[in-house]
């Protein structure tokens, strides 16, 4: 072996992050320099070189290492090898590297990223890719069977490229990211966000140093605790969370509360297993060396002390791939101190020696895949009392998770990947239903005893006056209205969800011909009323026979719209079934659950226009019917002896739906109240209609014994005096046209009269003085002029006295 100090020197360009996001230089450069110590010692490995570090403090900012990386460059000697740490700097420095045929071995970047062989074709590292953990985050999230996961990461390529693999690998496996968060500097809002959109199992992507900001928030926003999981990367030193940071202003105790229970997914660094590699050095001897190089500094407080075991296995591999290189390049005549930045040939064989490297070393096996990363397991651990505790390892390369069954939380068990929502329908109160249906029941049972009255009193004068056929349409259409109550009560707790269907369309049948019926016979009576007894005498004269069948006819008329319209509606939007959602209600104790309150609904898909052409033409019936209710209210007529009983049924039934109709609408979410008031207002409306329309009729024919006899019956009723009323009525009339008449003959005649005295008195002013004289000594004889009472026209027929003119007059 040649002397150390007269063999040539390979240099090797190193960037130690000594502080910065991930200060692992810390720890990583004492252990390269005891690896180098130990290679240029050995006689079996570059026996004629011998290797030498040149090293700068690159504080992970890809700012400072390109001006580092400038230095290293263009300042003598040449180096052979660049070893940067921090995966931003390693991303710089390996982009560059190809430019100058340089080899980038890297010890601390696991940015998923630098795997692309297009992008960074010289590039290998000792540090798996971050995207290893990914397959053991998505093992453990389907052994603890969490389907939706939320993520918050620092806006680096590192972490970026990390959580882009994640998702595809999630997604692969049925599971969902429900939230995907990102920061720069202030996590702040990143986290409230988190909290907000109720994140159960977090995976955190972040440097050491924003990790102690976003537990900062974390304890704030009390997103931690037994409802909570965050996944975190395993490399921060084991008492992060305690290191006093300024930029931050939570204590100790606040850090310690908030990320007790999280699990750490970390690369296998150290080699668990009692063996000696290329180095000739146990895991466990390599500690404590290196715990003497440090000096006694705690290893919690020292940055990259878990990486440390992959910097001495960079320089150890470098070192066999370049032993490898000395026999091929002397076979080509060809030696290493020749390297320089354009040759080639040099690099392509140092490639293929670490390509094919494969030795165990302090960190376990070394070998590399063809993106140049290192294969390695995942360390799974746990934050248990404030310390890491293993609970268990996993295998990507043949799927094995080796678990030692000793995770703790602190509740009952892991938590649910999301607030359980329990889905819970509302029903009506059966109270409410059984009290409604008991008046209805009722309300048909007076519904067939005043059908069973009109039917059996048809014959009756007084009740044929009424039009009994009429009533009994009425008393039906209220029978079928007060049946439409027990559907309307009818919900999810009485029938199974594909039946409920037909019970929306026995609702809306049952309604709406119960109201043709009822309020379209009422309505019909109204209607003929006003119109015989609102026209002009001779028409009136014409109309006066009522014939029964237009009576008929209009109702059917009414009915038929009716049943065409609900055809209609039915075949073209049929109604179906709906459900509301309500705002997730809290149950009272501390349950990680939520109730999501449900209401099942009658609906189609244009609901609001179909019940606008309904409401539309039956508000038009009700106003309409209270207009004639009121024009009418004064007729009297024996053909329709109970108008006036049905203006009030229609008052009632009109302003009752004008008020319910809108009421329901609005009060639809409410279950209770809604069927509360549809229900009710449908039997006070039928309960008001037949006492008004029936109970008088029974009252009248059951006192006065109307059975006995029709003449009796005619005598004992008042339909004898609404005929004399009738007739006295016309009569008056006439005479009163009679007397109009003569008033306007004898107007006549004392305008005649008053122009012929005013003609006699003209004349006898022009007659001359003499004449008067020449008579003046006879007497006159009697003048008609001078006596007023030859004014009077002679008796005659036209003749009338002073005071019956007066009376006339009046």
């Amino acid at each position: 072996r040649v002397p150390l100090r007269s063999r040539p020197k390979l240099y090797i360009g190193a960037l130690f992050p000594m502080s910065g996001g991930w200060p692992g230089g810390q720890a990583c450069l004492p252990s390269a320099q005891m690896a180098l110590e130990l290679v240029n010692k050995r006689t079996d490995i570059l026996p004629d070189y011998e290797l030498e570090m040149i090293y700068y403090d690159s504080k992970c900012d890809p700012g400072e290492a390109t001006k580092l990386l400038y230095d290293l460059l263009y300042t003598e000697p040449i180096k052979i090898v660049l070893m940067p740490g921090c995966s931003s700097v390693s991303t710089l420095v390996a982009e560059a590297a190809r430019m100058w045929n340089l080899i980038v071995l890297s010890y601390g970047s696991s940015s998923p990223a630098l795997s692309n062989r297009q992008r960074f074709p010289t590039f290998f590292r000792t540090h798996p890719s971050a995207t290893l953990h990914n397959p053991t985050r998505v093992q453990l999230f389907q052994k603890w069977k969490w389907t939706k996961i939320a993520t918050i990461q620092q806006t680096t390529e590192v972490f970026t490229s990390t959580l882009d693999d994640l998702e595809q690998r999630v997604k692969e496996a049925g599971i969902e990211i429900s939230v995907r968060q990102s920061f720069l500097t202030d996590p702040a809002v990143a986290v409230k966000n988190l909290k907000r959109q109720d994140a159960r199992i977090i995976v955190g992507l972040f440097y050491e140093t924003e990790a102690r900001k976003v537990f900062c928030e974390v304890f704030k926003e009390k997103l931690y605790g037994k409802k909570y999981v965050w996944f975190l990367i395993g490399w921060y030193a084991d008492n992060w969370f305690k290191i006093k940071d300024p930029s931050i202003d939570c204590s100790v105790e606040n850090m310690t509360e908030a990320v007790e229970g999280h699990v750490t997914t970390e690369i296998v660094m150290l080699n668990p297993e009692t063996v000696r590699g290329a180095s000739n050095l146990t895991s466990q001897e390599f500690l404590a060396q290196l715990m003497s190089r440090l000096g006694g500094k705690n290893p919690e407080e020292t940055g990259g002390f878990q990486e440390a075991p992959l910097a001495y296995d960079a320089v150890w591999a470098l070192a066999l791939a370049l032993n490898k290189t000395v026999g091929a390049l002397k076979a080509k005549g060809r030696r290493l101190e020749d390297f320089n930045y354009n040759n080639q040939d040099i690099t392509a064989e140092i490639y293929r020696a670490l390509n094919t490297s494969s030795f165990e070393g302090v960190s376990g096996h070394v070998v590399f895949d063809a993106q140049g990363s290192r294969m390695a397991w995942t360390l799974i651990e746990q934050l248990q009392g404030g310390s890491y505790k293993k609970i268990g390892y996993y295998d990507s390369t043949k799927g094995n998770l080796s678990w030692y069954g000793n995770d703790k939380w602190i509740g009952p068990g892991p938590p649910a990947d999301q607030t359980v929502v329990i889905e819970e329908f509302r029903f009506l109160s059966q109270k409410l239903f059984a009290s409604v249906s008991v008046f209805a029941g009722l309300g048909i049972l007076l519904g067939i005893v005043c059908l069973t009255f009109n039917i059996y009193n048809s014959k009756v004068r007084y009740i044929q006056n009424s039009q009994p056929y009429l009533n009994n349409m009425t008393a039906v259409g209220c029978m079928m209205a007060l049946a439409a109550v027990f559907p309307l009560g009818i919900d999810g707790l009485h029938v199974h969800k594909s039946q409920f269907p037909v019970v929306c369309q026995f609702r809306l049948w049952l309604l709406g011909l119960g109201f043709s019926l009822a309020y379209g016979s009422m309505f019909t009576k109204i209607w003929w009323v006003h119109t015989v007894f609102t026209k002009k005498d001779e028409k009136k004269e014409k109309r006066k026979h009522l014939e029964p069948w237009k009576l008929y006819a209009t109702v059917g008329v009414l009915l038929a719209v009716d049943v065409l319209s609900l055809m209609i509606w039915q075949i073209v939007d049929p109604l179906h079934i709906t459900v509301e959602k309500f705002t997730k209600e809290a149950p009272k104790g501390d349950l990680d659950v939520l109730i999501q309150p449900l209401l099942e609904h009658c609906s189609s898909k244009k609901m609001n226009t179909w019940l606008g052409v309904v409401y539309g033409y039956k508000g038009l019936l009700l106003l309409l019917g209270i207009f004639l209710a009121y024009e009418t209210k004064s007729v009297s007529t024996e053909k329709i002896n109970d108008h006036r009983a049905v203006g009030m049924a229609i008052y009632n039934v009109a302003v009752l739906c004008m008020i319910t109709a809108p009421v329901t609408m609005i009060l639809s979410s409410q279950q209770d109240a809604s069927f509360a008031f549809a229900s009710l207002a449908i039997v006070f409306s039928v309960y008001i209609t037949l006492v008004v329309l029936f109970i008088p009729k029974m009252r009248r024919l059951i006192t006065r014994g109307e059975w006995q006899s029709e003449q009796q019956d005619t005598m004992k009723t008042g339909s004898s005096t609404n005929n004399n009323d009738e007739e006295k009525s016309r009569q008056l009339e006439r005479e009163n046209r009679e007397l109009q008449k003569i008033i306007q003959e004898k107007e006549v005649r004392v305008s005649e009269l008053r122009n012929q005295l005013a003609e006699r008195q003209a004349l006898r002013s022009r007659r001359p003085p003499s004449s008067q004289n020449q008579n003046h000594s006879t007497p006159p004889p009697p003048s008609s002029q001078n006596d007023p009472k030859s004014l009077l026209p002679p008796p005659g027929r036209n003749h009338c006295h002073n005071s019956r003119l007066q009376l006339l007059y009046k």
